[in-house]
C-alpha cells in the first residue's frame, strides 16, 4: 500500500456505467480537471453486504456533494456488466437501483494498484508462474481530488469497515474553506466554524487553548 497524498491522481481510462444504466467505454477522471473536486472511492465487490450501504449512502447525499462543486465516482474490480446488473436490481433485493453517479469497472485491477488499495499483489512463484497473494479486491479507499487533479485527502478502510459519508463531506468543506479563505482547519473543524491563520503565533495559541481543555 502506498501513500499518494499530495500527488497527482493516477490516470486511467476504463469502462463505466453512468446515470444508473448507460455504458461509457472510455471514462476518465481527467474530465473534471479544472472544473470539479472529485470524491473517488473504491469498494470490494458488487452484490455484497457492506458495499450497498455505502453506495446508497453516497447517493442520498449526492446533491450535498454537487452543491460543494464535487463529483462522486465509485470503482470496483467488477465488470461493467456486473455494475449494470447491480444498478438494475431493486434495493429490496440487494441491489442499488437509484444510484446515478459513475461506477468504474476495474476488471484488470490496475486502477486499484495505481491508487494503492488492492488487497493483495501479483508475484512469480518458483515455477515462474504468475500468482496472486491476498484478496483480489480493493480495500475501501477514498480519495478527495481537487480541481487541479491533486489528492488532498485519502483514507483506506479494511474490508469489513464501512466509511462515513458525513466525514467525506466534512473534508470537502474543509478543502473548499481553505482554498477560499487561506485559513487552515483545526481538529474537529466543521462548516461555519472559524479557521486559523497559519502562523507560528496562531498555532501556539491554538495549542495552548487545546491543552487547557
Amino acid at each position: 500500500m502506498k501513500n499518494i497524498l499530495g500527488k497527482a491522481a493516477p490516470k486511467f481510462v476504463e469502462a463505466a456505467v453512468v446515470n444508473g444504466s448507460d455504458f461509457v467505454e472510455e471514462f476518465s477522471l481527467q474530465q473534471f480537471i479544472g472544473k470539479k473536486n472529485v470524491v473517488f472511492f473504491f469498494y470490494p465487490m458488487d452484490f455484497t453486504f457492506v458495499c450497498p450501504t455505502e453506495l446508497l449512502a453516497f447517493q442520498r447525499h449526492l446533491s450535498d456533494f454537487k452543491k460543494r462543486d464535487t463529483e462522486v465516482v465509485a470503482c470496483s474490480i467488477d465488470s461493467k456488466y456486473a455494475h449494470w446488473a447491480w444498478l438494475s436490481t431493486e434495493q429490496s433485493k440487494g441491489g442499488i437501483k437509484g444510484v446515478t453517479y459513475p461506477l468504474v469497472a476495474d476488471v484488470s485491477k490496475t486502477i486499484a494498484m495505481k491508487f494503492g488499495v488492492l488487497a493483495g499483489e501479483y508475484s512469480l512463484n518458483a515455477e515462474n508462474e504468475l500468482e496472486f497473494k491476498g484478496n483480489p479486491v480493493a480495500y475501501r479507499g477514498l480519495f478527495l481530488i481537487d480541481k487541479k487533479g491533486i489528492i488532498r485527502h485519502q483514507v483506506i478502510n479494511d474490508l469489513p469497515l464501512g466509511r462515513s459519508v458525513a466525514e467525506a463531506l466534512r473534508m470537502v468543506d474543509a478543502l473548499n474553506f481553505f482554498e477560499e479563505n487561506g485559513e487552515v482547519c483545526p481538529a474537529d473543524w466543521e462548516s461555519g466554524k472559524k479557521g486559523l491563520h497559519e502562523t507560528a503565533a496562531s498555532v501556539a495559541n491554538y495549542l495552548t487553548l487545546a491543552n487547557s481543555n
